[in-house]
């Protein structure tokens, strides 16, 4: 029988990776106050997750946890860990599996603590799930909540949502640039935290030679660190190409793929914004793989990928550079290649 005692407790939700991993955690959040609506939730994560969280309405409180800089000392750790204390938690849900994330509930003192085997800290949870293998991410994090009667194989999508201010910013940008009629633009994605992670800069801008030749327009987005790989695929373009890299925040980026007629993508954040929007995706895996369960998985999402290669894959996250310097997953994955998938969604 499901436990029924979550209804009115406190819950910490504990997800200081990446961007993109913490998109995919929103739904586990979802989940938790569609069964238990006079639960309190609270989030904790990185301060890149700030801007797109800060408008969830089912998060009450959000603490952010700058584990790379303002708190990466051991003191700071426990006072941050004092704070959360303070605030009398019940029940923390850690779908991060580091020791860091683990042991700040633990200093807590948070009574229920759940979280996986595949933690580095799993010894100071008080519930160990099973890490479930080939698995969506999604349905993964769902399974943290099995034993209080949520399905986690149920299909879910990350919910976002924007202020009038985004929607002005993005509107604004499509009449500057006479995007906003038809839906006749497509939006890219050219970087990546992860360098083996990125598509060649000179074949998005060949695939964006070859989608202006049937009538569609390219916006490139990504954070503001990603500007020298936009400008690199501008700069190697035949047609013109609309940048809003760096210039708006995550949320607004969001929305502006969400007003695209689909978005191509390296395997990164972008391809998790654009899932979130139900804006069809075609993502292009280098060094990493769908087995992994961080693909996108909408109707008519597209995962481009050299299957064959030996080699791959050669690591969770990707890398600096090529374990064995050929970088031949990106390098033989070919625009004409991409461009194949692109028809197929765009039919």
């Amino acid at each position: 029988m499901a436990e029924t005692g979550i209804e009115s407790k406190r819950i910490l939700i504990v997800q200081t990776a990446f961007l993109g991993d913490v998109v995919l955690t929103l739904p586990l959040v979802q989940k938790i106050y569609e069964k238990f609506p006079n639960a309190k939730i609270d989030f904790l994560a990185i301060p890149a997750a700030q801007n797109l969280l800060s408008t969830i309405p089912q998060i009450d409180q959000l603490w952010i946890y700058d584990k790379h800089d303002q708190a990466k000392g051991l003191a700071t750790f426990i006072n941050y860990a004092r704070k959360l204390r303070k605030e009398c938690y019940q029940i923390a849900f850690v779908p991060h599996r580091s020791m860091r994330s683990a042991a700040l509930v633990w200093l807590a003192n948070i009574s229920t603590r759940i979280g996986f085997d595949r933690s580095a800290g799993k010894w100071l949870f008080t519930e160990v799930i099973p890490y479930p293998n080939g698995d969506h991410e999604i349905n993964r994090n769902l399974h943290l909540l099995k034993r209080y009667g949520i399905d986690p194989t149920e299909k879910v999508f990350p919910r976002l949502y924007f202020s009038d201010a985004d929607r002005q910013v993005v509107q604004e940008f499509l009449k500057k640039y006479s995007l906003n009629t038809g839906r006749r633009f497509i939006t890219m994605a050219p970087g990546s935290v992860w360098a083996t992670k990125r598509w060649l800069p000179e074949y998005f801008a060949k695939l964006a030679d070859m989608l202006g030749k049937i009538g569609f327009q390219i916006v490139l987005v990504g954070a503001e660190s990603d500007e020298p790989i936009a400008r690199a695929v501008a700069a190697s373009t035949k047609i013109t190409v609309f940048s809003a890299v760096g210039k708006f925040s995550v949320r607004q980026s969001a929305l502006l793929i969400q007003n695209s007629r689909l978005l191509i993508t390296n395997d990164s954040a972008p391809m998790h914004l654009s899932v979130a929007g139900r804006t069809p995706v075609i993502a292009i895996f280098g060094p990493t793989i769908k087995e992994f369960g961080f693909y996108p998985y909408g109707k008519f999402d597209r995962v481009a990928e050299l299957k064959n290669l030996p080699c791959r894959p050669c690591g969770k996250h990707g890398g600096a550079k090529c374990p064995i310097g050929t970088f031949e997953c990106m390098k033989n994955l070919l625009p004409e290649n991409v461009f194949q998938h692109v028809k197929y969604v765009l039919d």
